[in-house]
């Protein structure tokens, strides 16, 4: 008997030591100031191309998506996460943040006062946001700026004008969907039968995307009917991901032609073969036929994310940070011996760059640093970049090459085509300008 009373007595003890423990947390969590939790999660590391569920995506003012997952936000298709109070400091300030529920970029001429404003919807409050600066008595609610529409949302996305028939908003909220009118503020409840909840939501290059789990699908914003074949595997159009994924030739053929991810470097070889490069993956068309592989089974000494490729007199010179890598092309392309050498010891200049080209029957490497271009003649020894002019008209090139019509520049998911090297630098009226994925590489969806 003495054993028993002795026994219960330890695991009451027991009890009472881990109770305070276990509220402790609790409060930590729950009632603290939210930069205490902050403090708990600021060495979280979170890996998106592991799979994850995002909880809110938006575009900035500069086209730049963010996706946010719990306190952490990615910015861009690459990169690490970071806490979202260092963007958005605000958010903490008037809510203890555990995730941003919704978020969207206003487009709409009818509310001029809110157009390209950021919008974050947490539980009942929505913050508006301009230029990453709150707007002056936000938070509000929900209800005081959307009413009728739900709090605690899942995802919104801008529908502007002419893909709605006023500026609208969609929200979703499990399997409800909302249009709320911006002129009217009129509330229309819909029902989308073949799309899935969404978890995420965002507007990009005028389509409109589903985010579902670490899937998304592409749906029509007034019918919300999706076409096509999905849903696709996010990891494959939206983020960076080395070898993820077992996939067919088509699989990885498709997903490096519709890629949503910006290019890293371009080139036209002599035979007018093109090879493009995105992170750990690059595409190759010669004629009508399309090949696509992980940099490193083609490029092995590369490895990975090249800063820019320009090819001369059959060889791929591939710049990466402050080095110069030259393969022969051929198959298989053959590494010369002695590479890399310095890129100051190459071609004269120091890196990083962010894109180069060379001209069909021109000895000129055209390096592209920044809003300036230097031209290195390529038979002079040794060889000194000459600074021939600002292309501050142009945003930041991401990838450039030379071909029968001219220079292409490409920026974001969009590409210029110019007539010459010269015409690029010196063009005061901007060219029209076509999508990467469509024009250069022939994706139909």
């Amino acid at each position: 008997m003495k054993l028993i009373q002795m026994l219960i007595l330890c695991l009451a003890l027991s009890l009472s030591l881990a109770s305070p423990s276990h509220h402790k947390e609790d409060h930590v969590q729950k009632d603290e100031p939210q930069g205490h939790q902050h403090e708990l999660h600021h060495d979280a590391k979170l890996d998106r191309c592991g799979g994850m569920e995002f909880d809110a995506i938006a575009v900035n003012e500069e086209g730049i998506p963010y996706f946010f997952k719990g306190d952490h936000l990615f910015k861009g298709f690459h990169g690490q996460a970071e806490l979202s109070n260092e963007t958005f400091p605000e958010l903490d300030d008037h809510h203890q943040l555990g995730h941003v529920d919704a978020a969207f970029r206003m487009h709409s001429e009818d509310s001029p006062e809110h157009h390209d404003h950021q919008f974050f919807f947490l539980d009942t409050k929505v913050f508006s946001y301009y230029k990453h600066k709150l707007e002056k008595d936000y938070p509000k609610d929900i209800s005081e700026l959307f009413p009728g529409i739900p709090d605690h949302l899942d995802a919104a996305v801008e529908c502007p004008k002419p893909d709605c028939a006023n500026d609208t908003i969609i929200f979703f909220k499990g399997d409800e969907i909302y249009h709320f009118d911006m002129k009217t503020k009129k509330v229309d409840e819909k029902e989308f039968k073949s799309m899935p909840n969404c978890t995420g939501a965002f507007r990009y290059m005028e389509h409109y995307y589903c985010f579902h789990g670490h899937q998304f699908s592409k749906f029509d914003p007034i019918t919300g009917e999706v076409q096509g074949k999905y849903p696709k595997e996010t990891r494959d159009y939206f983020m960076r991901c080395p070898h993820f994924g077992q996939k067919t030739t088509d699989e990885h053929i498709e997903r490096e032609q519709c890629s949503r991810v910006h290019l890293d470097a371009i080139t036209s070889d002599d035979d007018g073969s093109i090879y493009a490069f995105r992170g750990y993956h690059f595409l190759s068309i010669t004629g009508d036929k399309f090949h696509s592989d992980t940099i490193e089974s083609a490029f092995k000494e590369l490895h990975s994310e090249v800063d820019a490729v320009f090819s001369y007199e059959g060889h791929l010179y591939m710049i990466k940070d402050n080095e110069v890598f030259v393969y022969k092309v051929g198959e298989p392309h053959t590494h010369l011996e002695g590479y890399p050498k310095p890129l100051k010891e190459v071609l004269g200049i120091e890196g990083p760059v962010d894109a180069a080209f060379v001209c069909a029957d021109h000895h000129i490497a055209h390096i592209v640093k920044g809003q300036t271009v230097y031209d290195v003649d390529l038979k002079a020894t040794p060889r000194v970049p000459v600074k021939e002019g600002s292309i501050a008209h142009l945003k930041k090139i991401d990838a450039a090459m030379c071909g029968p019509k001219g220079v292409t520049a490409v920026i974001g998911n969009h590409y210029y085509q110019f007539g010459s090297p010269m015409i690029m630098k010196m063009a005061k009226i901007m060219p029209e300008q076509h999508r990467v994925s469509q024009g250069l590489f022939g994706c139909d969806h």
